[in-house]
C-alpha cells in the first residue's frame, strides 16, 4: 500500500515546495517511485503554477496533471477568497479521489499544503481539515527566521489537536542573516517530539542535486515504514 506524507509550514513562503522537491528526490535517489501533489495552488504566472511544476519535475511518477493539482487558482491570495473570487468550489471529497488515484501509482505520495496549517480552503474548512481527511502523517517545514520559534511550536500544536501524527520536521534557513542560527534549532530539538529531518542551509540557487544530501534519508525511509 501507498505511503504518504503532509506537507505543511510555519507561514506561506518559507520554502514547503522547495523542501517538498528534496523529500521526492530523496525518495527517487533511494530507488522509491514517489509522485508529489499539490491539492490546491493560488498564483499562476503565464498560465504556469511553478509550484506544481516543481513537484511534478521532482518525482519520477508520471499522472495527469489534474490529480496532482486538482485546484489551480489565479490569484496569489488565501485559496478560499481566491476560489470565492473565481467561482471555484474547494471540495475535500474530490481531493481525496485524486489522492486515491496517484496513491495506487506511486509507493510514497508528498502532499504538500497551501499556506500554513490552518488557512482557510473554503467557507467551512482548512487546510488541516484536508490533512486530516487524507489521515497521513505531517512533516512541518520550518522557515529559519526570526520568530519561528514561536511559530513553529503553534503549529505543531495546532497538528497534535488534530490528532495526527507530526512525523518529523526540516529546518529550512530562508534567512542567510538570521542570528543564532544554531541555538534556535538546538531550541526547536529540545521541545518538538519529533525527528529533525535535516538543515536545508541558505541558498540563492534552486538546484536540488547540491541540496538533496541535506535529508536524512535513512529517518525518511523509517518514516515510511512506521506509517504503514
Amino acid at each position: 500500500m501507498s505511503a504518504g506524507f503532509f506537507v505543511t509550514g510555519t507561514d506561506t513562503g518559507i520554502g514547503k515546495t522547495y523542501v517538498s522537491c528534496l523529500l521526492l528526490q530523496a525518495l527517487v535517489a533511494r530507488h522509491k517511485s514517489a509522485v508529489g501533489m499539490k491539492p490546491i495552488a493560488a498564483g499562476s504566472e503565464h498560465g504556469q503554477w511553478q509550484d506544481v511544476e516543481l513537484l511534478r519535475a521532482a518525482g519520477n511518477v508520471e499522472v495527469p496533471r489534474d490529480y496532482l493539482n486538482p485546484y489551480a487558482l489565479q490569484m496569489p491570495i488565501a485559496p478560499h477568497i481566491a476560489a470565492g473570487q473565481e467561482g471555484v468550489t474547494i471540495e475535500i471529497a474530490h481531493i481525496e479521489q485524486c489522492y486515491d488515484r496517484l496513491a495506487r501509482n506511486a509507493d510514497v505520495v508528498v502532499v504538500e499544503g497551501i499556506g500554513g496549517f490552518l488557512v482557510p480552503i473554503n467557507t467551512d474548512e482548512t487546510t488541516a481539515d484536508l490533512a486530516r481527511a487524507l489521515n497521513l502523517s505531517v512533516l512541518l517545514v520550518v522557515g529559519m527566521r526570526l520568530g519561528c520559534i514561536s511559530h513553529a511550536l503553534l503549529t505543531v500544536q495546532a497538528i497534535q489537536q488534530t490528532g495526527l501524527r507530526l512525523a518529523g520536521w526540516v529546518a529550512n534557513c530562508i534567512d542567510p542573516d538570521m542570528l543564532a542560527l544554531e541555538e534556535n534549532i538546538t531550541t526547536l530539538q529540545q521541545r518538538i517530539d519529533a525527528p529533525l529531518l535535516g538543515k536545508v542551509p541558505f541558498s540563492g540557487n534552486s538546484d536540488l542535486t547540491q541540496q538533496v544530501q541535506c535529508i536524512d534519508a535513512e529517518k525518511l525511509i523509517q518514516m515510511i515504514g512506521q506509517g504503514d
